[in-house]
């Protein structure tokens, strides 16, 4: 709860001084970020606040809902929860050793779920927190379902409290707050009738479940000792598909919304085409790779009249993972198409010998595996890379390969493409990006 910062535009600025620890709000204690927010919403609130050894009551000026605009020292306020499940498809367990410390910790945290996106189990909160995430109303929730199996849920995520578990999920639906599930699809496992029953009882649940996205399972080369899993056959993945668009179809004629999604990976892997953009309705499972490609070629269809060619010449190669790599050459053959030939672009499908060849998806390309791909190539002007490969600071690799170390490898910038279409335009043409709209 320490202090780290106070803006000058704070209303606690000239109350609160870096390094206070804010220990209550309105008399009620603070044990975390979600308490902090709840509690400060109130208007003119008072802040218990331990100045060194000693203990202040001061009283903040502000309207009610208005931020009280503190950063402080950690982000929750609290440890991060990690995760109990020994799950059988835990993408965590199948990294290959030596990688930086952070990816391989688990976390589980239903704070995380609401500020970041993050989804969770269920099976590691207690009824404290259940009861103050429905009293707070805190939603949306994002909750890693798999299945509405009990016995099998608690088989797949390696925990007793699997199938127990799903009782929460019931007391948020009753509660009103809204739930995006997400179902990572196992071959033999929670696929098939299995995959139509969870879909089925999520759907039962009414109109809290605002979304459920099917994913497969990632599956890397380094699973020695884990559970037995194998990639989806493509008329496996198939079956996946029909019955995931058979649901969403059955909820769009009783709702009037979809709601039940496959994943973008999932149809590739199927051999079936990429939906138009309005199927995806409100694209709520976008960073859970649902519509990411769909939109991404609306936006560049959108774009393209208002394109700026290259002033000069311009010849560019760019890199993706396998799956999407025939999507987005059609996109990258239409921008070169408006260009009169003035751009040259490439697109290089990058084949992931880090994690194994059944990773095919762009956000798990590694630095190596694109020098690799690169070798012996002139990739031109630029080398156009997209952001999902890198680190959030977008300085490194999954295989802490720096964007500079590439850039002098390759003897090119990098131009980091954000998955937008004028992103994309712009990185190819080498303008600067604009918004173009309608």
């Amino acid at each position: 709860m320490q202090v780290r910062d106070i803006p000058a535009d704070s209303p606690c600025a000239g109350l609160l001084l870096p390094g206070d620890r804010l220990l209550a709000i309105d008399g009620y204690a603070l044990a975390d970020v979600l308490d902090y927010m709840h509690h400060s919403a109130a208007g003119d609130p008072l802040l218990t606040v331990l100045r060194g050894q000693r203990r202040l009551e001061l009283r903040v000026k502000k309207a009610r809902y208005a931020d009280l605009d503190l950063t402080f020292e950690r982000f929750l306020m609290d440890d991060e929860r990690s995760c109990d499940n020994n799950c059988l498809f835990c993408f965590v367990d199948q990294l290959p050793k030596g990688m930086r410390e952070t990816l391989y910790f688990k976390d589980d945290d239903a704070r995380l779920s609401f500020l970041m996106g993050n989804y969770i189990s269920l099976t590691n909160l207690s009824e404290r927190e259940v009861s103050r995430m429905i009293d707070y109303r805190i939603s949306p929730i994002n909750v890693s379902v798999h299945t509405t199996n009990p016995s099998l849920r608690s088989l797949m995520l390696g925990n007793p409290k699997g199938g127990e578990s799903l009782g929460y999920l019931r007391r948020f639906a009753q509660a009103g707050l809204s739930l995006n599930c997400q179902i990572v699809a196992c071959s033999g496992l929670n696929d098939g009738e299995e995959l139509s029953r969870t879909l089925c009882d999520l759907l039962d649940l009414g109109p809290s479940v605002d979304s459920i996205a099917v994913v497969p399972a990632g599956l890397t080369a380094h699973r020695q000792g884990l559970y037995p899993l194998e990639p989806f056959t493509q008329a496996q993945a198939q079956d996946l598909c029909r019955r995931v668009l058979a649901a969403g179809e059955r909820a769009l004629g009783q709702t009037g919304r979809r709601t039940v999604y496959p994943s973008d990976e999932l149809l590739l892997q199927a051999g079936l085409p990429i939906p138009d953009y309005d199927f995806y309705e409100e694209f709520l499972q976008l960073e859970n790779g649902v519509g990411m490609l769909a939109m991404l070629c609306d936006e560049v269809e959108q774009a393209l009249p208002g394109l700026i060619p290259p002033p000069a010449p311009r010849r560019v190669t760019g890199v993706t993972g396998t799956l999407a790599a025939p999507t987005l050459s059609k996109l990258f053959d239409a921008v070169v198409n408006r260009c009169h030939n003035r751009l040259a672009a490439a697109l290089l499908p990058v084949e992931n010998d880090f994690f194994g060849r059944t990773i095919t998806v762009a956000g798990l390309v590694t630095g190596r595996d694109i020098l690799r791909r690169l070798q012996g190539r002139q990739v031109g002007d630029a080398l156009l890379v997209p952001a999902a490969m890198l680190r959030y600071d977008r300085a490194c690799f999954l295989d802490d390969l720096s964007v500079e170390a590439l850039e002098r490898a390759v003897g090119a910038p990098v131009a980091v493409v954000e998955n937008s279409g004028a992103a994309l335009i712009a990185a190819l043409t080498g303008q600067p990006v604009v918004e173009f709209l309608e």
